[in-house]
């Protein structure tokens, strides 16, 4: 598959972006990491432990997504076109450095942010958000099982987990208020399809 966008078409043409099969793994797993942090945020923040009570739920609940979060993921690697694009998620190009500068120096002229289908931000955020997700259900297994580690690692991953946890929340954040700015992007995760004219602009490398 090549990567441009260039393809003559009427004003208004739509290309397929996503999948159903990617939809449906982008969609439940942000179903459950939304529990994961409304849960965390119960457990921890006093004024809305009280408010919900029922600890020991709150606990269970939070333990169960945090254990089927990679479920969606793994199911989704049956998908070809998932195995596709995690593929060029993995793969960045001298184009990417140039997006990076350009979005460190908040340059926004056209053409100053070269990306394939996916930018060089989003790869970022997939790499940084997967590596998050493993350590998170690392920590979480050790204070889950106690029995498996002594006390001191206990206590390490209990202090990896929480701030983690934090910074997690954060970067999820900053996804969410980007996809607010983007409607067609939020449109394209819905509907599979994005138009023509949004995929030359915003990924001028990205042939569908």
């Amino acid at each position: 598959m090549s990567l441009r966008a260039d393809a003559p078409a009427p004003p208004g043409a739509r290309v397929r972006r996503f999948s159903r099969a990617e939809r449906w793994v982008h969609r439940t797993t942000a179903a459950l990491m939304g529990i994961c942090v409304v849960t965390a945020a119960i457990l921890y923040i006093s004024q809305l432990a009280v408010m919900v009570g029922r600890r020991e739920l709150v606990v269970r609940v939070h333990e169960c997504a945090g254990i089927a979060l990679p479920v969606p993921v793994l199911l989704g690697l049956a998908s070809r076109a998932f195995r596709t694009d995690l593929r060029f998620l993995n793969r960045f190009g001298p184009h990417d450095k140039v997006w990076l500068h350009a979005a460190l120096v908040r340059d926004k002229r056209r053409g100053s942010r070269p990306a394939g289908k996916f930018n060089a931000g989003q790869k970022v955020y997939a790499a940084w958000i997967a590596g998050a997700t493993l350590v998170m259900l690392g920590t979480g297994l050790l204070m889950w099982f106690t029995h498996l580690a002594p006390l001191v690692w206990r206590t390490s991953a209990t202090f990896v987990h929480d701030w983690l946890a934090l910074t997690i929340g954060v970067v999820l954040a900053g996804h969410v208020g980007m996809a607010l700015g983007d409607p067609e992007a939020r449109r394209g995760l819905r509907t599979g399809t994005v138009s023509r004219e949004w995929a030359k602009r915003e990924h001028p490398l990205w042939r569908p």
